[in-house]
């Protein structure tokens, strides 16, 4: 790859939003934006990669094995995402409800164009260059505005219904709860998916309402022909740098407050509620044996134990757990083997997949998957896609669906409020 760095000391903000805008002319867009949440494990502020050189498409069947091929062949960039439904080919399951997005199971493209950001410093990097092709992009990008930018995210009102209504989640939630008390499951993630059907949005305005309402450190964008993702992700899903790998599950959520004083005692409350320490706890528990698999002797370590991080929507409760790999351990292994995510699944993981694919009403699908990217090297790093709108042009179908764990001290109530807190974002950038 030809590469180029370019320093915007005062400008960066706007020009990491036309360069999105610029990307739309694309069928293959992932951007990834941590919003300036910095933190030991961050690598760039902002990353943008456009424009497949080559592809790799495919349903759960052989998923990783297919994966690992293409990521071994390239030896670079790759960019895409992991559908949930993958469980499918990690074990013995099948996806049988009702899917109105129509994404496939795993998509992952090697970018002719890639953009890093880091601090006020863009580095570009353009595979199979062609003349002054950098030069002119930059041109269009930096002095040109899209029209794109001045649409309204939403001319017409968007009708969001109700895939699972208040009553009959009550129900399915005891239905549940009953599993754990009769020893199946220990908690479990539980999904309801809000969705809109002959409904037309601008992806790319819906992308910049919902991140300005949340401004979470693992927000996306995905676009994938007439397919795409807008994300305010607060969760890191796992990442690996060298021959450490970390997870950082998220177990715990509590509304904010605009007076300081209650929303101070809301993150003191949710540091200390029993609840929703045991609902963290026995994720890390997950996250540390799913980690074990591929982890040298005794590095599996709880280097973070239900921490709040606070947020513009909410308070979040997050634990880190980390691992040391041998450098000769293929990228791909370390996510098959710990994938579905410990804190989109349940305890115990197998028992938890089947009561949940029996007990919802719709395929996941990207939601609750990971969208993210492999470095050259082998290096990786994946989100979690929760606080997601996804987007399906041709059907004019729209979703977004939220979900919580539920435990044997859940209250079906408390449980539906929560889901309705963590809607709220996708609700507004929606127009609703």
């Amino acid at each position: 790859m030809r590469a180029t760095q370019i320093h915007f000391p005062k400008n960066i903000d706007k020009f990491k939003q036309n360069v999105l805008l610029w990307s739309q002319q694309f069928d293959d867009v992932v951007w990834l934006d941590s919003n300036n949440h910095k933190d030991q494990y961050s690598n760039y502020d902002a990353v943008l990669a456009v424009d497949a050189f080559t592809t790799i498409r495919t349903d759960y069947f052989d998923a990783f094995e297919r994966l690992k091929e293409y990521q071994s062949l390239t030896k670079d960039w790759i960019f895409g995402y992991l559908t949930y439904d993958l469980k499918n080919t990690t074990e013995r399951l099948k996806s049988k409800n009702f899917d109105g997005l129509d994404f496939p199971d795993l998509y992952f493209f090697q970018p002719k164009k890639l953009f890093l950001f880091k601090d006020n410093q863009v580095e570009i990097k353009y595979l199979k260059m062609v003349d002054d092709e950098i030069e002119d992009d930059l041109e269009v990008i930096t002095n040109s505005i899209s029209s794109e930018s001045e649409k309204s995210h939403n001319d017409n009102p968007i009708k969001i219904k109700l895939r699972i209504h208040k009553d009959d989640y009550f129900e399915k939630v005891n239905k549940m709860i009953a599993h754990i008390q009769r020893g199946d499951i220990y908690e479990a993630n539980f999904c309801q998916e809000f969705y809109a059907e002959d409904s037309e949005i601008n992806p790319i305005e819906t992308f910049k309402q919902l991140n300005e309402i949340s401004k979470s450190p693992f927000a996306s964008f995905l676009k994938f022909e007439d397919k795409y993702m807008m994300s305010a992700s607060p969760e890191r899903y796992i990442k690996k740098k060298g021959t450490t790998v970390i997870s950082q599950p998220i177990k715990g959520t509590a509304k904010r407050s605009i007076n300081q004083a209650e929303d101070l005692k809301l993150a003191e409350d949710l540091s200390k509620d029993q609840k929703e320490r045991s609902e963290n706890i026995m994720i890390v528990d997950l996250v540390r044996n799913d980690l074990s698999h591929t982890a040298t002797k005794g590095s599996v370590e709880v280097k973070e134990l239900c921490k709040v991080h606070s947020f513009l929507q909410v308070h979040q409760m997050i634990s880190t757990i980390q691992s040391e790999v041998k450098s000769e351990t293929n990228p791909v292994d370390i996510i098959k083997t710990t994938f579905p995510m410990g804190s989109m699944t349940g305890v115990p993981k197998l028992s938890a997949l089947k009561i949940i694919e029996n007990l919802e009403e719709t395929k996941r699908g990207l939601y609750s998957g990971s969208v993210g990217y492999f470095t050259p090297h082998g290096d990786f790093d994946f989100n979690v896609i929760i606080r997601s709108i996804l987007y399906n042009a041709s059907k004019k179908y729209v979703s977004y669906s939220v979900g919580g764990a539920i435990t044997a001290k859940s209250d079906p109530l408390k449980e539906y409020e929560e889901c309705l807190i963590k809607a709220k974002a996708m609700r507004q950038a929606l127009g609703g």
